[in-house]
């Protein structure tokens, strides 16, 4: 394996990640830049870089005859996808497979059968694994999907087949909902994922979102790693994910049976590479599988703070035939808490993106804190990409401990230039809902901790105002 040239076919945060591992293991990094993003963080931990001409998604890092083309003139050995882009995509990992090209991720028939939300679902369900009642496959019609609704009960989810990240879903409370909201879901299905076919599953009220962290090889051995909660969440996108889950807690016996199940799943489409099986967790936890990314997660830190087990430099491992770092379940072992919270280029009260340049940018971190990151001093953030800038991760002894380590953290991280989302995380770890472990899915639209996030004018002015005070006292005492 060691000497072997590997392309990440990806950008910011996650390629340096890749381009570490792959350092690490002796292979050859080979990076990536584009016309919009012409001097990328990334480059420096590569070895060798590329330019993959194009100012535009479609034209770079989803364009994949022209990714081909690179492959074959820089004498690439594997790709590795990072997330998102081409992470996911079947004709991708198949073409790379019939050019004798390692797709750092799954064989191409696992990729196909859980990227599609019906398929899997039906996978799932054969494999006994317990599924959220609803269509059995694509609904058609709305009056298909108003006759699904009346079956299961109110509310129900309408929800794009191969969607992902939150688009494509919404849920409706009764027969009058569905009618306006189909055609919606639809569109945005056809805009976002260029296929508008839709499911139809029953809504679970205030749940819980659960997955178990997939590591399999090529040999056939699947293994999990336990799990992680991710229910903080805005417009279904997650900003601030745990592990292990709070709501678990300290019932090994609901752990073992979501872990094992998860696994169950993996077996089911021959899995052979990291990934991760999501669960939805009513308030009975009682679980139903939701879908399964065949790809790195974003929140897989946090895994490998309580785990100990390097997922990225494994997945690589694995592509290549090399055997894991471990051999049985068993070695695998949970120590402590670790918290993850997504910073992110947004408006911390609306939660919109908000790109911009960064002007300063500094850390003063506890102990023990890992980010995981893409920026610098004069770094432009581009609407081009995900809000997404970087993973600030702390590991405790417990949740308590790793509690007191994220906040001290998150308030010595400085980003000054733009509009990010870390007052909302302050907000967040100070509200006692969170501190508790006591949140579901419906935290941020029923605690609406943006709404007590002040606005930065008013701190600013208030700030301005105790120095003025201040240099009032000085002069009166002088």
């Amino acid at each position: 394996m060691k000497g072997k040239r590997v392309l990440i076919i990806n950008r910011g945060e996650i390629a340096i990640r890749v381009a570490k591992a792959l350092n690490e293991l002796g292979l050859v990094s080979v990076g990536v830049w584009t016309d919009n993003e012409t001097e990328p963080p990334h480059l420096e931990y590569c070895q060798e870089w590329v330019h993959l001409a194009g100012s535009d998604n479609k034209d770079t890092y989803l364009n994949i005859p022209k990714i081909m083309a690179i492959i074959e003139k820089y004498k690439i050995d594997g790709v590795h996808p990072g997330y998102g882009f081409l992470s996911e995509n079947k004709e991708f990992s198949e073409i790379l497979a019939k050019n004798g090209i390692t797709f750092i991720g799954p064989n191409p028939t696992a990729v196909y059968k859980m990227g599609a939300k019906d398929i899997s679902k039906q996978i799932a369900k054969e494999a006994g694994v317990p599924v959220v009642p609803g269509s059995t496959g694509e609904v058609e019609t709305i009056e298909e999907a108003i006759r699904i609704g009346n079956e299961i009960g109110y509310p129900i989810l309408l929800k794009a087949v191969a969607g992902g990240g939150g688009k494509g879903m919404r849920p409706c409370q009764n027969e009058k909902e569905v009618r306006e909201n189909f055609a919606a879901v639809q569109r945005e299905a056809l805009s976002s994922f260029g296929y508008g076919a839709l499911l139809v599953e029953k809504y679970i009220l205030n749940p819980h979102h659960i997955e178990v962290q997939i590591l399999a090889d090529k040999k056939g051995n699947i293994f999990h790693l336990f799990e992680r909660e991710c229910s903080i969440q805005r417009r279904h996108q997650k900003i601030i994910e745990e592990a292990p889950s709070p709501f678990i807690g300290n019932d090994e016996k609901v752990r073992l049976d979501i872990c094992e199940t998860a696994v169950k799943c993996a077996k089911a489409v021959n899995y052979d590479s990291a990934g991760t099986v999501e669960f939805i967790m009513g308030e009975d936890k009682k679980f139903y599988f939701l879908e399964m990314n065949t790809r790195i997660q974003v929140e897989h830190p946090i895994t490998e703070e309580v785990t100990g087990v390097d997922l990225v430099a494994n997945m690589i491992k694995a592509a290549f035939g090399e055997p894991l770092d471990f051999k049985t379940q068993d070695e695998i072992h949970l120590n402590g808490h670790a918290i993850e919270l997504r910073i992110c280029a947004e408006d911390p009260i609306s939660m919109l993106p908000a790109p911009g340049k960064i002007v300063g940018f500094e850390t003063t971190f506890p102990q023990g804190i890992r980010f995981d990151h893409c920026i610098y001093p004069k770094y432009t953030i581009t609407p081009d990409f995900d809000p997404m800038i970087g993973k600030l991760i702390a590991k405790g002894f417990n949740r308590e401990v790793a509690l007191r380590k994220i906040r001290n953290a998150v308030h010595g991280l400085v980003i000054d230039g733009i509009k990010t989302n870390i007052a909302l995380h302050k907000v967040i770890l100070d509200e006692e809902t969170f501190k508790k472990g006591k949140y579901s899915t419906s935290y941020i639209g029923t605690i609406k901790p943006q709404e007590k996030v002040a606005p930065k004018e008013n701190i600013e002015a208030f700030m301005l105002k105790v120095a003025a005070i201040e240099l009032n006292q000085m002069s009166g005492r002088s």
